[in-house]
């Protein structure tokens, strides 16, 4: 399981990275959330990986801390989760109003012919 992990958040950070680096805007959108997805399955997964536990302790009785997954990169990555669908739709709003003045969807507003 892990290397399927790993394997997909290498896939996610490289697809984003070379969409980022492509000259319209709206693969630079996607590019942006590409890498928030493999960043925030890496920050999940360093919050252990666990099939069928709970990440809440039990109320009574002794516990092992090592037994049980990590709620806190959990809640970041549901914070991240909601902050990146927020800063999308800005940028959506961003790149069509760009799209509107300029006529182009070119990073640098101008078309290399």
């Amino acid at each position: 399981m892990e290397h399927v992990l790993a394997a997909a958040i290498g896939v996610l950070v490289a697809s984003g990275v070379w969409l980022v680096l492509r000259p319209r805007t709206f693969q630079v959108i996607i590019g942006l959330c590409l890498l928030s997805y493999g960043v925030n399955l890496f920050i999940f997964a360093m919050g252990r990986l666990w099939v069928d536990k709970a990440p809440i302790m039990e109320k009574n009785g002794v516990i092992d801390p090592s037994q049980f997954a990590d709620p806190v990169p959990q809640a970041l990555v549901l914070t991240a989760i909601v902050i990146s669908f927020a800063t999308t739709a800005l940028f959506l709003v961003v790149m069509m109003v760009s799209r509107g003045l300029t006529g182009t969807d070119h990073v640098d507003g101008k078309e290399s012919n």
